[in-house]
């Protein structure tokens, strides 16, 4: 019936929100110890993507357009190993408002989840950025790659509150958009497909993902460091790595929970009032309506 009515092998989308819920109700009950170690590896996955990013925003020869979409496609590497390989993901995991809307999974469970995933993937993300700075990998391009690390996070740290935020947001409405689009596919191809063009766009567009942010920001200190930062000159810190992570963070959350999460939560899973059921179950069977999205 589903082939038939959306014309392909995919899921569709009521039945991507019964799977979406499921799968949010095991990852909120997971064993802390898995929890946190494929929480490490998201982090280090999309420290992966992040290294390209730099890699392509380093060549000063590109355009505009053509840097910001490259960067954009490159650094969808790292959202790919998550959806395909396997692994807990702060700003995917945004999406188990959904099975906490419809009363699966309790608050606790959902703060739980987020606490853990999000420490593991900062352990994940800066890890990774220390290995990727030892490796000698900055100083590619007679150090064009570490100048590049540094004056993206500059920019970030620079970003006002607003702009931090409404960005944070905006990203995470893509990248769980990316997610939700994945877990339609049936094959490999399908959830590579499906996460590339969402994560292009938003890196392309300047957005601010919360954990590309945990990867960029350490590395850009640690080059600092090593460099040394001349008087006068502008430096990465801690403090202000904090405060951009405070911000994106929420704005993620709201935009991946509330935009995206509860937004199809009230399209698909919301229970029928009473009455609209007593309604519903009086009408013989061949006037009853179709819901949307139903297979």
């Amino acid at each position: 019936m589903t082939t038939e009515l959306f014309g392909s092998d995919a899921y569709s989308p009521a039945e991507v929100a019964r799977r979406v819920e499921t799968v949010g109700v095991a990852k909120a009950q997971m064993a802390l110890l898995p929890l946190a170690m494929l929480g490490v590896l998201a982090g280090a996955f999309i420290g992966l993507g992040s290294m390209l990013f730099v890699l392509v925003r380093a060549d000063a020869t590109l355009g505009l357009a053509a840097s910001q979409l490259v960067s954009g496609l490159v650094f969808s590497l790292g959202l790919v190993l998550v959806v395909v390989a396997g692994a807990e993901l702060f700003t995917g995991n945004n999406l188990l408002a959904m099975a906490w809307a419809d009363g699966r999974i309790t608050s606790t469970q959902v703060l739980r989840n987020w606490v853990v995933v999000c420490a593991a993937n900062f352990a994940g993300a800066a890890g990774l950025a220390l290995l990727v700075y030892l490796s000698g990998h900055t100083g590619l391009g007679s150090g064009a790659v570490g100048r590049a690390a540094v004056r993206i996070a500059l920019a970030k740290q620079d970003l006002g509150v607003q702009q931090a935020f409404f960005r944070g947001v905006l990203c995470n409405v893509l990248v769980c958009m990316a997610v939700w689009m994945a877990m339609a596919g049936r094959s490999v191809v399908d959830k590579a497909v499906a996460v590339i063009f969402p994560v292009t766009a938003f890196v392309a567009a300047g957005f601010e993902h919360s954990i590309a942010n945990m990867y960029l920001m350490p590395l850009a200190m640690l080059v600092q460091a090593g460099s040394g930062v001349a008087a006068g000159e502008s430096a990465v810190t801690l403090g202000g790595m904090g405060a951009n992570l405070a911000v994106v963070i929420a704005g993620n959350l709201v935009g991946g929970s509330v935009l995206v999460g509860l937004t199809y939560h009230l399209i698909y899973r919301r229970k029928p009032q009473p009455a609209l059921e007593a309604r519903t179950r009086s009408k013989p069977a061949s006037e009853e309506p179709l819901r949307v999205g139903e297979p």
